[in-house]
């Protein structure tokens, strides 16, 4: 049975996304900042007759909280096929490049870019042992610099300097590490579950978290010749890759 770890998945398309891994058979490890509220959601799961899931204490914005999550999921298992990078926050807005403070810009790259960057490097040596390992970092089309240069797109005046240059960020590194780890098997891309609403953006988006998450499964769960480095998303026009 595979294993896999999904950050920020007490709610919304992280839950939605442990349910679908559920469905496909994946033993989860459900990433919760809250206890209390991962455990709730568990315990939804498996009043559904989903049971192979456990709750996982982690707050990645916080370095003690993921190297005691590491030690707790090595102690469990000796093998990760499969890391959601899911968890993430929207930051304080306005965001106006002009005058957002620089530490409310801070406090979001510390969470969407360092603290993801850490939670790939706490659990790479898990990962390593598989023999197809995934990692999946959620991005928001919002990260995409070519469609922001783009006047035509839907989304081109949704412009801000705190949340989406943080995805900016994250799919650069994201693109160095699928490179770093493409000879050891490793497939790693960014995903973007599309414009979805839910508490994040204050259930204003138009796609369902079901679909979003169903979009994020479907490119997590990777045989050894599925793709790496790549950008997809469920807004994206002619096929599933968005341009970077």
């Amino acid at each position: 049975m595979k294993r896999a770890l999904v950050t920020g998945a007490n709610k919304s398309i992280g839950f939605e996304t442990v349910r679908g891994l559920l469905r496909k058979g994946y033993y989860v490890y459900l990433g919760s900042r809250d206890m209390v509220n991962g455990q709730q959601a568990v315990e939804q799961l498996i009043a559904d007759g989903l049971n192979n899931v456990e709750v996982v204490q982690i707050d990645i914005s916080n370095e003690i909280s993921v190297v005691e999550a590491s030690k707790i999921v090595a102690a469990k298992t000796d093998v990760l096929d499969l890391l959601v990078n899911n968890a993430g926050i929207l930051g304080k807005l306005p965001q106006q490049p002009s005058s957002v403070a620089v530490q409310d810009i801070r406090a979001v790259f510390d969470t969407n870019f360092f603290g993801t960057i850490n939670v790939v490097q706490k659990f790479l040596n898990l990962l390593s042992v598989s023999a197809n390992p995934v990692i999946t970092n959620v991005t928001s089309g919002l990260g995409s610099l070519t469609l922001h240069s783009d006047p035509s797109w839907k989304y081109y005046a949704y412009k801000g300097a705190a949340y989406g240059p943080s995805k900016t960020a994250l799919n650069a590194y994201t693109i160095a590490l699928a490179h770093e780890l493409k000879d050891k098997g490793f497939k790693v891309n960014v995903i973007d579950p599309g414009h979805t609403a839910t508490d994040f953006n204050r259930h204003q988006g138009t796609g369902s978290v079901e679909d979003a998450a169903a979009f994020v499964v479907k490119y997590s769960v990777l045989d050894a010749d599925g793709p790496t480095g790549k950008f997809f998303s469920k807004d994206a026009e002619g096929g599933d890759e968005s341009p970077w």
